[in-house]
């Protein structure tokens, strides 16, 4: 099945669901963050057939979201690791995650709790945060045409 490309539309949001916004994608991405690195490990933990597995991380390295590597020198085995554009995406991931753990598990708890490695603290919640470090609303900002915009009459 092949999927339409959101190329066309002039917009970050679509641009960049043109390459994550996919159910797999974002698994992969997330294992890769919990330390997963080989296709056989992603294979077991996911359960995804292996073609579209195959397809992903294919997808993700193009992307340069992960950076495939070989696992020995010489070996014919690799690697996936998270490149610097794929730890970009943490944000993305755990505000998804919070916003699961609050919308859609609600009452059942966090299946997993993200803590600050150096005070064992929950971190705090993803959001958008004023120059001047306040957080946001989405009735406190205005959307602006920036200087991307297609211009169209």
């Amino acid at each position: 099945m092949s999927r339409t490309s959101l190329k066309p539309f002039n917009c970050s949001v679509a641009q960049t669901l043109d390459i994550i916004g996919d159910k797999w994608t974002m698994l992969i991405i997330r294992d890769a963050f919990l330390g997963v690195s080989t296709f056989s490990h992603f294979q077991r933990r996911l359960k995804v057939a292996r073609n579209i597995l195959t397809d992903r991380l294919t997808r993700l390295v193009d992307e340069k979201i992960l950076e495939r590597r070989p696992a020995k020198p010489g070996g014919k085995r690799y690697e996936y690791h998270l490149s610097e554009r794929g730890r970009a995406l943490f944000p993305v991931l755990v505000g998804l995650m919070q916003w699961g753990d609050k919308w859609i598990l609600g009452s059942q708890g966090e299946p997993m709790l993200l803590l600050d490695k150096e005070k064992s603290a929950p971190v705090q919640q993803v959001g958008v945060v004023s120059r001047s470090g306040d957080f946001l609303k989405s009735d406190a900002v205005k959307f602006v045409r920036g200087p991307g915009a297609a211009h169209r009459s």
